[in-house]
């Protein structure tokens, strides 16, 4: 069988249940008695295993099986929770993880049979479920006793109905069989055997009764056994045959019944007392006597209990599709700007058809919506990104030995599919910097009175036509003497170049590359390839990334990405015969300024407006336009900013505002940091977008 086809459901599947066992686990380790938690982690167990099996991934099959077995005891109440077993558990998920990346990477699991993981989990059964185990041996044989009492031949009490529909049959001349099926105790997945039985048996015969009952034996809630009535015009062999044909199925043996049930007067009533006998079984709470129906559980319950499943109307597609109708709706935007440009009346002094106008109109409503929709399609909450850091963090606390909490806000904030990909090891270099040099130890807070668990932040939200993703720690702080120090120290910066730096500049060399004030080299830190990491990242996904500190009380990184990389409002500048576009998401605004008005610090040019002073860059000479400036008492500046940063570009003359298209220049083009892309104007030609995050 060819699962090729399956492999990407496959593996989203796998993801989405081992992120929901990891969320799980952590609620489990805080909650060792939540029967919720519990019953969650061993359907997610459940369904990876079965997945695997399926596939045919026998690893990630067995591993799963000996975790699904640790599940089950504890469910069962035979083994307690408790950090080390958390630990065990974790190691499986990381096990798993690595059998799911190698699967997405070569579509084969690997050849890592993780025994040393299996023999940890096997050695938590041997040795929890001995303490259970000689009173789990009272109850069971109490169990088997009462079982006898209950269950007619074959393990199966037929109720009325079932014995008149074998009357029927037999008065019709159909043969009606008991079945007893065997499954080899080495199966793995039972019930899969178990519904290839029923599928195959279809159009053969009617089964009437199964014991266990369909639902559990679907659920895996039996032994290796499972017994069936069933009525057929086909002969025993032919039937035991083709439940035989399945794989993994040991045994089926049984009779025929060849005599007609007697109606029994009481036998309505032994039903009842056995279903009440079944509830008491299921749930100790339940008395036998006891007739009131017990309260349907709430909806968060009953979805805990897998008996609802709450219903997402979402579709996967794949981005490579997504990436086409984004370009598609990036042409109709060109086309759209080619009309309104085609339409001014710069073509003679003809007036415009005044139906044109209102089609152009219609168009450009058309094309924004559907811009706005494509772009929402795009979107995904972050929480996809860093639902996997309290996971990091726990393990964090451990390693380092401090005692750490990792609190999250704003999950829900969405951001475009290419950055949520690429923004995950930006934030993990971050929290695991807050971990490691953020927080002090449990000794050094109490003595500055601060709580011996450390606190991590990490909060999203949306900040005009940006997001904005915080990481803060209420630990030391940056010492920025030290900083500085070790900048010396490395030959960074001079004597002379500190002295003249502010504490910011002195915290930004942090961004430099192989920087770290770290004295030793842990698996954690200490090699200086972190922070310079993040701020390349971020800056590559036209986003930047700033800090506040205060020494003793924390540090905040902020780091601020635009929604979407495609389609941007932007505003069009002249600078001589040149058009070029700057994203409105970083222009705060538009001066006339006196030539007179410019002032110099460092033979540098800079003008002081409203208490600020901001250096001018002219682009004119940065970007080599050809031609001779124009002799001007006034000139256009372009107030643009970079966290707290200003700075006025200076522009011949302004076109106005426009949605333009960014479209990558490729590789062949080695141009400047400057230059962040292209776009086609609707005249066709080409206007080169300039990067204001790299200029400041």
């Amino acid at each position: 069988m060819d699962v090729s086809q399956y492999l990407e459901i496959f593996i989203d599947e796998s993801n989405e249940h081992l992120q929901n066992l990891s969320d799980q686990l952590m609620v489990l380790e805080k909650e060792p008695d939540n029967s919720d938690t519990i019953n969650e982690i061993f359907r997610a167990a459940h369904s990876l295993k079965g997945m695997a099996g399926t596939m045919g991934y026998k690893r990630m099959q067995n591993l799963t099986h000996d975790m699904e077995n640790v599940f089950s005891e504890v469910r069962n109440g035979n083994m307690s929770v408790n950090s080390e077993l958390v630990d065990v558990l974790f190691q499986c998920l990381d096990a798993l993880e690595t059998y799911v990346s190698n699967i997405q990477q070569n579509q084969d699991e690997g050849t890592d049979d993780n025994e040393p993981i299996i023999k940890a989990l096997n050695a938590f059964i041997a040795s929890e479920g001995k303490a259970q185990q000689s009173s789990g041996q009272a109850e069971s044989s109490s169990d088997s006793e009462s079982a006898t009492l209950d269950i007619d031949y074959n393990g199966i009490v037929l109720a009325d109905f079932e014995k008149n529909a074998v009357n029927e049959a037999l008065k019709k001349n159909l043969h009606t069989y008991k079945i007893r099926v065997t499954v080899e105790e080495n199966c793995i997945l039972k019930a899969a055997r178990a519904f290839l039985v029923f599928k195959n048996l279809e159009g053969h015969c009617d089964v009437i009764k199964s014991e266990p009952s369909v639902q559990d034996i679907e659920d895996e809630k039996f032994d290796f056994d499972f017994s069936l009535v069933v009525i057929s015009s086909e002969s025993f062999s032919e039937i035991t045959k083709i439940i035989k044909s399945v794989s993994e199925i040991k045994d089926a043996v049984g009779e025929e019944i060849k005599t007609p049930f007697e109606e029994e007067a009481h036998a309505e009533h032994h039903e009842e007392v056995k279903d009440e006998k079944k509830v008491d079984k299921d749930n100790k709470e339940v008395a036998v006597s006891d007739k009131k129906p017990a309260p349907a559980p709430s909806s968060k319950q009953a979805v805990a209990q897998g008996k609802t499943k709450p219903v997402g109307h979402t579709v996967r597609v794949d981005i490579e599709k997504l990436d086409v109708l984004m370009n598609l709706v990036s042409e109709l935007i060109i086309a759209k700007n080619g009309l309104v440009s085609a339409s001014s009346s710069e073509n003679g002094d003809a007036p415009v058809n005044q139906t044109f106008n209102e089609q152009i109109e219609y168009l450009e409503r058309v094309t924004t919506n559907l811009h706005e929709s494509v772009m929402k399609v795009r979107m995904m909450p972050i929480e996809s990104v860093v639902s996997k850091f309290p996971r990091m963090i726990r393990d964090l606390s451990k390693k380092l030995n401090k005692k750490m909490e990792l609190y999250m806000s704003g999950e829900d904030t969405e951001l475009d599919r290419t950055v949520i990909d690429e923004i995950g090891d930006p934030l993990m270099h971050l929290l695991r910097n807050s971990a490691d040099h953020g927080l002090e130890s449990a000794e050094v807070r109490k003595e500055r009175g601060k709580h011996e668990v450390g606190s991590i932040f990490l909060d999203a939200y949306q900040d005009g036509n940006n997001v904005a993703i915080e990481v803060r720690d209420d630990g030391n702080g940056i010492d920025v003497e030290r900083v500085r120090n070790k900048a010396i120290e490395k030959g960074t910066i001079t004597e002379e170049q500190a002295a003249s730096m502010s504490d910011k500049d002195i915290v930004d060399l942090l961004f430099k590359p192989s920087f770290s004030t770290a004295e030793k080299i842990t698996d954690v830190s200490g090699r200086g390839v972190g922070l310079d990491v993040v701020k390349s990242k971020i800056e590559t996904l036209g986003g930047d990334i700033e800090v506040k500190t205060t020494y003793g009380e924390g540090s905040t990184f902020i780091i601020r990405l635009p929604l979407t990389l495609a389609i941007i409002q932007a505003l069009m500048v002249k600078v001589g015969d040149e058009k070029f576009a700057i994203s409105l998401g970083s222009i705060q605004t538009i001066e006339d300024i006196n030539v007179n008005e410019i002032k110099y610090v460092h033979a540098k040019e800079v003008i002081h407006l409203r208490g600020s002073v901001i250096p001018l860059i002219r682009l004119r000479d940065l970007l080599d336009v050809p031609g001779e400036p124009l002799e001007q008492e006034n000139i256009t500046v372009v107030i643009v900013s970079k966290g707290d940063k200003l700075a006025g570009l200076v522009v011949d003359s302004l076109i106005g505002q426009m949605e333009i298209v960014i479209k990558s220049l490729g590789k062949y083009i080695n141009i400047n940091k400057m230059i962040s892309g292209a776009t086609i104007l609707g005249d066709g030609s080409v206007a080169l977008i300039i990067d204001a995050n790299t200029l400041v």
